[in-house]
């Protein structure tokens, strides 16, 4: 879990740094180039750098060893943080929404035709962003963080704004100049899309909703493999942050001794953890064959 931590803290900082030089550039660009869609997209980036220190501190929480207030664990604050990391989204997306819609119904307001320096910005950063992104995702899988994911989709969601930031920059250099203030429009639809998704599988994770029906399957599966086990007569599993607790009920030959029942229990127990890291842990009860059918 340490190992983990550690990986999670050093990718987050990593790209705090990126997005941080990423958004000065951007921030740049957008007003040398009078563009508010590159500016729109520059305070998404700007974002991007409060939502990884969330992440980090997120992160350090959840890696925080169970104690005797917390027997099961600090995992769900990683997904605290994935929420609060939401709630910044949905409101950046608003504000770059507002920002858009003031500008499109202003009638005094003489629409800038942007500079090509903003085009630039645009397309660097759609590169950067999608690279960080696909970094992010990767140490997310690798170590099984539910608040790098959501951070690892907030890259996602910065480098799809920059797309629209680009497309409507040169709508307004080919003759539209209200395809910027648009531009921003599409961008705080994709803020808040990302927003939400994150927030609802936070919530999931919070509630201890249960495994996808994939991971389900494939846990009865190695379970009814091991010999001994005749049936599966019950099994619930549930999210608890970035980790996995089952209950399970399995049965076996009621005339079995009971060292050996406990052997298959124990066995059965080893194979699920080894086979499925995020499973943290495991209740097995055993059951006579036939009498939970």
């Amino acid at each position: 879990m340490q190992n983990a931590t550690r990986t999670a803290l050093r990718v987050s900082y990593i790209t705090m740094a990126i997005n941080l030089g990423l958004s000065l550039v951007k921030l740049a660009a957008g007003l040398l180039a009078h563009s508010g869609a590159m500016i729109s997209d520059a305070v998404h980036s700007a974002s991007d750098v409060f939502s990884t220190v969330i992440v980090i501190i997120g992160m350090r929480a959840a890696g925080k060893e169970s104690d005797k207030e917390h027997p099961y664990g600090h995992e769900r604050l990683e997904c605290v943080a994935a929420i609060v990391l939401a709630g910044a989204l949905l409101a950046t997306g608003l504000l770059i929404g507002y920002q858009g819609i003031r500008s499109i119904l202003s009638p005094d307001q003489e629409l800038a035709v942007p500079g090509v320096m903003a085009l630039i910005a645009a397309a660097v950063s759609i590169a950067v962003k999608e690279g960080m992104f696909h970094y992010t995702r990767a140490a997310a899988k690798q170590v099984n963080s539910e608040a790098l994911m959501a951070d690892a989709w907030h890259h996602r969601s910065d480098a799809l704004s920059s797309i629209g930031a680009l497309i409507g920059i040169a709508g307004a250099r080919l003759g539209l100049p209200i395809m910027d203030p648009i531009a921003s429009l599409v961008i705080c639809v994709m803020i808040v899309k990302a927003a939400y998704d994150i927030f609802r599988d936070a919530v999931d994770k919070m509630v201890d909703h249960s495994c996808d029906e994939e991971t389900e399957n494939a846990i009865r599966e190695l379970t009814l493999k091991h010999e001994g086990v005749e049936h599966i007569d019950r099994m619930m599993t549930r999210q608890f942050g970035n980790r996995v607790y089952i209950e399970m009920e399995i049965s076996v030959d009621g005339e079995m001794a009971l060292r050996k029942a406990h052997d298959i229990a124990e066995q059965v127990h080893d194979q699920i953890e080894q086979a499925f890291p995020q499973v943290k842990h495991i209740m097995i009860h055993l059951n006579p064959t036939g009498e939970h059918s």
